[in-house]
């Protein structure tokens, strides 16, 4: 007997609103709708084989950060062209601001953080995930998740004013 779960149409109708809020914050405003129309082809793919029904929520939720890590991935091999080649042996540049996140010294504060703390606050924070579904999605344990967000918010604390 196989797990009964709900028509996908139902699942898109209640959670649309957090995996496009999910893919935005991690991807930014250019990729964020490839990256949930992604999770959500991903998604449709993987739902009929699905063994378990407690947890819909957190599964496309984590499926949507794997998307979005899957971008970054991305970005990091793609050849960024540049007028003065030699300009780039010059020295170390300064890192680049985190272009997935709003503007504001808050946002600003968040993108500086180490990228696996920054992953965990904006799961908890703009995703509102619990630590168990946070850790699944980061490869992780649950104390592991507490331990990343409870970093991150100390670093923020002290950050900003």
């Amino acid at each position: 007997m196989g797990v009964r779960l709900p028509a996908f149409q139902t699942l898109v109708d209640a959670h649309w609103r957090d995996v496009a809020r999910l893919a935005h914050a991690l991807a930014g405003p250019v990729d964020g709708d490839d990256v949930a129309q992604q999770a959500w082809t991903q998604a449709l793919a993987a739902y009929p084989s699905l063994r378990s029904s407690t947890n819909l929520r957190g599964w496309l939720l984590t499926i949507t950060h794997r998307c979005a890590m899957d971008v970054h991935r991305g970005r990091a091999r793609r050849a960024v062209p540049h007028d003065d080649p030699a300009a780039l042996t010059s020295g170390p540049a300064a890192p680049a601001a985190d272009a997935t996140l709003p503007d504001g010294p808050l946002w600003s504060s968040v993108a500086a953080l180490p990228p696996r703390q920054r992953e965990a606050v904006v799961l908890k924070y703009v995703a509102d995930l619990d630590h168990p579904t946070i850790a699944a999605a980061l490869g992780t344990s649950p104390a592991m998740s507490r331990r990343l967000v409870s970093d991150a918010l100390a670093t923020l604390r002290k950050d900003l004013p």
